[in-house]
């Protein structure tokens, strides 16, 4: 079983700068492939990012290449997204996911994750 708590969504300015945390519980955490996930409203819940164990390999969306950063830190149980040059179409509750330490390959599809964060909300203004 993992556990997962997202933190540091706010709201910012179009350009501006936000870093999501999640903190993970469990034992296979080292093992999880973690993602980031975002849904907006009236809208499905899309992929944004996500990481294998030890970091080895990351794939992001294209609407959020060049300007997020996925990584992990395995002695704190810990994912980040760091979200740079923000705009108003980021907008979203964004969620932190694990796969099944069983699965080592990234997913993009939310249905691949089998535990989830709450999520925490990003705001962008214009």
């Amino acid at each position: 079983q993992v556990q997962l708590v997202d933190s540091g969504g706010g709201l910012v300015q179009a350009g501006g700068s936000l870093r999501l945390s999640c903190a993970a519980s469990g034992r296979t955490f080292s093992r999880n492939v973690m993602g980031w996930f975002r849904q907006a409203p009236g809208k499905e819940r899309e992929f944004v990012a996500a990481s294998t164990s030890g970091g080895g390999s990351t794939d992001y969306a294209d609407s959020v290449k060049g300007r997020f950063t996925i990584s992990r830190d395995s002695a704190k149980n810990t994912v980040y997204l760091q979200m740079n040059s923000l705009k108003p179409e980021d907008t979203a509750v964004y969620y932190c996911a694990a796969r099944r330490a069983l699965f080592r390959q990234i997913a993009v599809r939310s249905i691949e994750y089998a535990y989830w964060g709450q999520g925490t909300q990003v705001t962008v203004s214009s």
